[in-house]
């Protein structure tokens, strides 16, 4: 594990390289400025593909050699053909598209699987902050005022699997973090981060 692998960012980086089979066709929604996507193809040969929202993070991208186009997850994902991925990774992404539910549908019908990483909502010192200050909570995983920051869907662990079994979606894996540690103990409470493997 790399040494600054204790931000929880860069730990769940690790975590989607193990999960990913060399070689593997991958998608990556919402992919940044490429970090991942530049990882796995170094890593994993992977034939990487991202889609990023903001103009000048896909220039950085292509500047680093990366076949990545911009796009707007919310408007889904009509140019990729059925199942043309084995791999579609929506990476700490979810909280901030305004269509959730097309998001995930569509990850799952171009690609045989999906990896979804979130910000616990329900971390324990979230649920202090808000019952003690009464104030929305600021987190490792969440560090941004509510004013000030990129997300608009609220959820936690829990959330997200009911959400899963009521649009009948299949959790094969999960993985749940604080910072470089895994959580297998309570998570909904215990967790800052979770990373769901998806059918």
């Amino acid at each position: 594990m790399p040494s600054n692998a204790s931000a929880p960012y860069n730990y769940e980086h690790d975590i989607i390289c193990q999960l990913i089979e060399k070689g593997s066709k991958v998608l990556d929604l919402g992919c940044g400025e490429g970090e991942l996507l530049l990882r796995l193809q170094q890593e994993n040969g992977v034939q990487g593909v991202g889609v990023e929202v903001a103009e000048e993070k896909v220039y950085k991208c292509i500047g680093q050699g990366l076949s990545v186009h911009h796009g707007d997850i919310d408007e889904g994902l009509k140019d990729y053909p059925d199942k043309s991925f084995d791999y579609v990774i929506l990476s700490e992404t979810l909280q901030e598209v305004r269509k959730p539910y097309l998001a995930i549908e569509e990850m799952l019908r171009v690609g045989r699987r999906g990896i979804i990483s979130f910000p616990n909502f329900g971390f324990w010192k979230a649920r202090w902050q808000l019952f003690a200050y009464g104030t929305a909570p600021i987190t490792d995983s969440l560090p941004f005022e509510w004013f000030d920051g990129p997300n608009i869907q609220f959820f936690s662990i829990k959330d997200f699997q009911r959400f899963c079994e009521l649009k009948k979606i299949k959790i094969v894996q999960s993985v749940y973090f604080n910072g470089g540690h895994k959580v297998s103990l309570l998570p909904n409470l215990l967790a800052q981060s979770a990373l769901c493997v998806l059918e």
